[in-house]
């Protein structure tokens, strides 16, 4: 009996269109560019690792002839690409040497090798909780912009994903600002805390934003956090860094509330970048009972003064500095026509809060000291 099998182009090209960041990272081990095919009567699983994120994931086949299970490797850089190429149902065949592919008119054979070279592969998951898909895509959302690529401190360069008995909790910092969401829907009875490197968070938020899947689990399998739907497992190992304490910070004690119409806000920061020129130029902030004055001088471009209605401040004259695109970044996870903050003084940060139903977001900006000259 042949070893036949039918894949459609679409659910197969999505699957190794999730794994090509996996596959085409250079690794200590050549064998890590290709894929993993274990292909049975009923199923077909395809495994991609860089020894540091891996992905499974599995498709149900509605023809086979497979009487039993095949494993074998493909390059998977090149079977993206061919898949890429053709359309509808593939025929695969497979033979000792190599994988053909059958699709309309087209026939193609790529070399395999032996599943032997394959590295152990993560087995043996500990779900720990459930959670919906939308929910936790909402919450990486509101974080990830946030996480640096390559700061000195190995720490920054992750993701903080807190559950208590109370509260999930995630928390982002590139040393300037910090960004946080947490809800009070989902806990767990035994508090974790896991450090996610930035490269795993992009590639779950990839995996979510193409899932159809309504539920998620969240688990463990030795030392690596594992996010799991019905069709796909995927596993990263975890810095090992200490993240910043950060709670102090965000101890708003004594600090005044206000607030200030976000699109306004946003339009005036917006204007104030344009001044900068790729230099690091504070924008003053003059904060008083009923107004907002803002103004930046780059002497080199220009200068912009604007005034913005301030409501719910009780405080005194105070006077900050910040850097306008720190600010934007952060108010874009805001959805607010009125967005709420909180001030203290000229060395305290600025914290602009945001509460629903589903989760609260908390963004925090540095000042920027004075300087003298300035």
């Amino acid at each position: 009996m042949e070893n036949k099998f039918v894949v459609g182009q679409k659910s197969l090209l999505a699957v190794l269109s999730s794994m090509q960041p996996i596959c085409n990272r250079r690794t200590t081990l050549d064998v890590t560019t290709s894929i993993l095919f274990q292909v049975g009567h009923k199923e077909l699983v395809l495994k991609s690792t860089d020894l540091e994120i891996s992905l499974q994931s599995s498709y149900q086949l509605s023809q086979s002839d497979m009487s039993e299970t095949k494993m074998f490797l493909v390059s998977g850089k090149r079977l993206f690409d061919l898949v890429k190429e053709l359309e509808g149902d593939i025929d695969f065949t497979l033979t000792d040497t190599q994988l053909h592919l059958k699709a309309g008119g087209v026939k193609l054979a790529l070399n395999i090798k032996d599943p032997e070279q394959f590295p152990p592969f993560p087995e043996r998951i500990e779900n720990l909780m459930q959670i919906d898909a939308k929910f936790m895509l909402g919450m990486l959302n509101k974080v990830a912009f946030l996480i640096p690529q390559n700061n000195a401190n190995p720490a920054l360069n992750g993701l903080l994903f807190e559950i208590s008995n109370s509260t999930l909790k995630m928390t982002t910092t590139d040393g300037h600002c910090l960004a946080q969401v947490y809800s009070k829907k989902y806990s767990l009875d035994e508090s974790k805390t896991w450090l996610l490197p930035r490269r795993a968070v992009f590639e779950i938020k990839k995996i979510l934003e193409g899932l159809d899947e309504q539920s998620l689990f969240i688990g463990t399998c030795g030392n690596q956090l594992v996010v799991s739907g019905e069709s796909f497992n995927f596993f990263t190992k975890l810095l090992g860094d200490k993240f910043p304490e950060y709670k102090g910070i965000l101890n708003k004690q004594s600090f005044i509330p206000a607030k200030v119409d976000r699109s306004h806000l946003v339009k005036t920061l917006r204007r104030s970048a344009c001044l900068l020129s790729g230099q690091f130029i504070a924008t003053n902030f003059g904060f008083s009972r009923d107004s907002l004055k803002v103004s930046i001088q780059n002497k080199e471009v220009g200068r912009l003064d604007e005034e913005l209605l301030l409501s719910d401040f009780t405080g005194e004259t105070m006077d900050m500095r910040f850097y306008a695109p720190y600010l934007l970044s952060g108010l874009q996870v805001f959805s607010e026509d009125r967005v709420q903050f909180y001030l203290k003084n000229s060395t305290k940060p600025i914290i602009f809060e945001s509460n629903d139903k589903e989760y609260n977001v908390v963004y925090l900006v540095m000042p920027v000291a004075q300087t003298s000259g300035q």
